[in-house]
């Protein structure tokens, strides 16, 4: 019995052990169906089977026989609410949103069919979608995206260009993304990974193959041969099918010395227990969790730190002491937990690797495609032009994909060795194990207040749990809010034998706000005033100021209940400040090269779904005054000119001048040889494509220029820290179900203070999913290990839960886009403020809504139900 795919014929699958979803990419070649999760609760492999949405990734391929699917191929591009998610930038990396699109399609046809061209109800939404995921958040788009499609708006072509410049690729299914780019012929990685948390490794040995022959190994361990943590990779084989490779990689025999253990932060710390690091050439090659270089600190056995940062430390801790002491009732010392928060893009972490001539070509989904393609030339000692590397869609990031990991040394090395191209995929259990996260952390803060109501002293304890790994700054973030009072900062790392952290989405900062916020709340209550106007008093941040001007005027704030609230349901509403350095790329750069009569902007960056490929488009157009569809954007690829990487909140910031001087650059050129076109202002749409005749091959480079002021500190490594800092402010409001325990966000309101905002909808789209981000921080994300083996148990989707369409607030994004006139653009980055005070203000509404303060993350119905009692 044929299979109908997309309305063809197709001989059915008979293999029983083989997805829907393989089936569909790998033997068909539809990689619209993404498979990100494995076990059916993402519903980024969603197709139709006979009209009905299914999760291909659960379904086996032989069920197929005698029935008709729809991939998102078979939508091909004209359902209405495909129309509409691009129009209403329903998305962001774009990896979820086949899934997404081919779900919604039969809600809005189910849904015309029963009430006619109305709006659904935004709870109708969310039940119609609750078993989709989107981790970068584009929520609040795809509710306006699937009410517009309901409505009719969408039922022809929109007349003016979706405002991310890649979605009808990525609504459609033609966004390729690293998995989708394995040839014909191309074998499957595994990575044998430890199951002990610290051994040392005497030998590897593969077994046999099926057939006898010798299985392609390589090893993945370093030179001391120390495995410090279950799950670390020691080797990696590669075999035909992913099922054969995985089966080979079970076979695997590591031979083992047992050694020691610590799993847990208390235990550490405890007298005699095993040192992870005992010598200081191990102590210096522990890996590092932060966005910039660690500083150093001191050890004291599997203690680093404290980093100190002190202004007038002495005087602070004089007065914290002295106020004790005495009992003052002005002084707030209060202690906060967090725990451990994976990243898990619902891309996970690929690499698609092949040597031809002596060339290494990579697929790779990563986050810096110029520094990973430096450090795959240096690591396999090739000069660079040999390493051609290419990450044109990347399905989210959030800072996991910073590294060579091991999914990349893993693929290139086993391709070397079988003479073919290997792809290896990481399964959602080890994303969600060995691919990076955000330490638990626990942090003291102590404020003093005078009797003028002034800032008198403070002082921030934080230890970071990032298992084999340091670099916590959560306390030295505290220490640039608030002023310039009495003031010291510790921050400490406790490592353990349990995974390594990677710098996340604002790294240290939503543990910095969940302690600080929450304690600068506890003193306004203390001193009887208004929680905004305590802020406004001690706070002397320009940006931050109009913000908490703007939050006065609110009617979420201003007209918010006051008192105690009673009954089972309470309504409360909190805000939370936030801030985060300027971080800048003076090395970005963006060449525009005239081919075939069109102009052409290229860069070796990548997006990542921040909208970046929009960004370099836009900013040219606008500068040239032209259409931006009339340019195209390459992006993604190492062998053009250097392009930051998507960390730090330095992307736009930095790219976006880099293209506008780009654009100045071939407005002059295209002046040599077209006098028609003009020395400022729009370019007439004639005479800029009579110029682009005459420019065949013509090529400029445009740079990142220097700030009005310069930076603080130098380049280094592309990486400088600019003048001013970013500011937010995020209002929420809670419903509390006092019976369950639980917690329900209804409302949000972000104001950022990035200055100028380079596109506006994209800008929004990125802070409306940092507020996702951070509910999911505040009320559902926890890492859980066993407490011996230090083996994650939450290694599922089912067990580490995301945020869905049904958990998260209405949210109101304002811009204040003053403050960086002296920044080159105007502009600063705001991917990491605008997640930093979310989980803050979120515990300070369930402490306003009923008079108990949460101290600990996530906000667990059993916390809230036993913090009640």
């Amino acid at each position: 019995m044929d299979t109908s795919v997309n309305g063809i014929p197709s001989p059915a699958p008979d293999d029983p052990g083989l997805s829907a979803a393989d089936h569909l990419r790998d033997r068909l070649g539809l990689t619209g169906t993404k498979i990100a999760c494995g076990s059916g609760v993402c519903g980024a492999c969603t197709v139709l089977v006979d009209g009905a949405p299914a999760a291909s990734c659960l379904l086996p391929a032989d069920r197929l026989a005698g029935r008709a699917v729809t991939t998102v191929e078979g939508l091909a591009g004209s359902h209405p609410v495909q129309r509409a998610l691009a129009a209403h930038d329903g998305l962001q990396c774009g990896y979820c949103t086949p899934g997404f699109a081919v779900a919604a399609s039969v809600f809005v046809d189910a849904w015309r069919a029963e009430h006619g061209d109305t709006r659904p109800a935004r709870d109708d939404v969310a039940e119609a979608l609750s078993g989709h995921l989107c981790r970068c958040g584009a929520y609040e788009g795809i509710f306006a995206a699937v009410a517009a499609a309901c409505s009719g708006a969408f039922d022809t072509e929109p007349d003016r260009h979706p405002p991310r410049a890649d979605a009808p690729d990525k609504v459609t299914g033609r966004a390729r993304f690293s998995a989708d780019h394995a040839p014909s012929g191309t074998w499957e990685g595994a990575i044998v990974r430890s199951r002990v948390p610290h051994a040392r490794v005497r030998e590897v040995s593969a077994a046999p193959g099926p057939d006898g022959a010798t299985t392609p190994l390589v090893d993945l361990l370093g030179e001391d041969r120390v495995v410090r943590y279950a799950g670390q990779p020691i080797a990696a084989v590669a075999a035909p099918t992913r099922a054969a490779a995985r089966a080979l990689a079970e076979a695997v025999r590591v031979d083992l010395e047992p050694l020691p253990s610590v799993t847990d932060p208390r235990a550490a710390t405890a007298p005699g227990a095993p040192v992870l690091y005992a010598t200081r050439a191990e102590r210096e090659a522990a890996p590092a969790y932060g966005e910039v270089p660690t500083p150093p600190a001191p050890w004291n056995g599997n203690v680093r730190g404290p980093g100190v940062l002190s202004w007038r430390g002495p005087t602070a801790v004089a007065r914290l002491r002295a106020a004790a002491r005495r009992a003052d009732p002005l002084l707030v010392a209060e202690e906060y937990t967090t725990a451990t928060q994976v990243h898990s893009p619902l891309e996970p972490h690929v690499s698609v690797a092949s040597w031809v001539d002596g060339d290494l070509y990579l697929h790779v989904s990563t986050q810096s495609v110029g520094k990973i393609a430096d450090r795959a030339a240096r690591r396999w000692n090739l000069p660079r032009e040999r390493v051609h590397l290419v990450a044109e869609y990347v399905g989210g990031g959030f800072g996991a994909k910073n590294s060579l990991s091991a999914d990349v040394v893993a693929a290139v090395e086993l391709s070397r060795r079988v003479g073919r191209p290997v792809r290896v995929v990481l399964d959602r259990s080890e994303e969600l194990t060995d691919a990076g996260h955000r330490p638990g952390t626990r942090t003291r803060v102590a404020l003093l207040a005078g009797d003028d109501g002034a800032l008198r002293a403070l002082s921030v304890d934080s230890h970071g749990d990032g298992g084999v790994s340091v670099g916590s700054n959560v306390a030295l973030l505290a220490a640039l809010m608030y002023g310039r009072s009495p003031r010291r900062v510790r921050d400490y790392d406790v490592v353990t034998n349990r995974p390594p952290g990677e710098p996340m989405r604002g790294p240290g900062g939503p543990p910095m706000a969940w302690a600080l916020e929450q304690t600068v709340d506890t003193m306004a209550l203390r001193m009887g005033e208004d929680p905004l106007s305590l802020r406004r008093r001690w706070d002397g941040n320009p940006k931050r100021r109009a913000l908490y001007a703007r939050v006065a005027e609110l009617p979420l704030w201003r007209d918010r209940a006051r008192g105690r609230r009673t009954g089972r349901f309470r309504r409360g509403v909190g805000l939370a400040a936030a801030g985060w350095p300027y971080l800048l790329a003076p090395d970005a750069r963006v060449e525009l090269v005239v081919e075939g009569g069109t102009l052409v902007v290229r860069s070796a960056t990548q997006d990542i779904g921040t909208g970046i490929r929009s960004v370099l488009g836009g900013a040219v157009a606008a500068r040239l005054g032209v259409d931006a569809s009339a340019l195209r954007v390459e992006i993604g690829h190492s062998g053009a000119v250097h392009g930051t990487g998507s960390f730090g909140s330095r992307t736009t910031t930095s790219m976006g001048p880099a293209a506008e001087d780009a654009a100045d650059r071939m407005r002059a050129a295209l002046r040599e040889r077209s006098p028609g076109v003009p020395a400022r202002g729009p370019v007439p749409e004639h005479a800029f494509k009579e110029a682009l005749a005459a420019a065949e091959g013509v090529s400029v480079v445009g740079e990142r220029r220097r700030d009005r002021w310069g930076a603080l500190t130098p380049n280094s490594g592309d990486l400088a820290v600019g003048r001013g800092m970013s500011g937010a402010v995020h209002v929420m409001e809670v419903e509390v179900d006092t019976l369950l325990g639980r917690v329900r966000p209804t409302r949000c309101w972000a104001g950022i203070a990035a200055g100028r905002i380079y596109d506006e909808r994209l800008a929004r789209n990125q802070c409306e999913g940092a507020v996702v981000q951070g509910v999911g921080y505040a009320l559902f994300e926890e890492r859980r290990d066993d407490p011996e083996t230090g083996v994650v148990l939450s290694d599922d989707l089912e067990d580490y839960r995301l945020p869905g369409m049904g958990d998260v607030p209405e949210t109101e994004v304002y811009f204040h886009e003053e403050g960086f006139e002296h920044v080159t653009g105007g502009g600063v980055g705001l991917g990491e403020v605008s997640v930093v005070g979310v989980a803050a203000a979120l515990g300070n509404a369930v402490h306003d809504a009923t008079g108990w303060r949460p101290r600990d993350l996530p906000l667990r119905p059993d916390r809230l139900i036993g913090g009640l009692r």
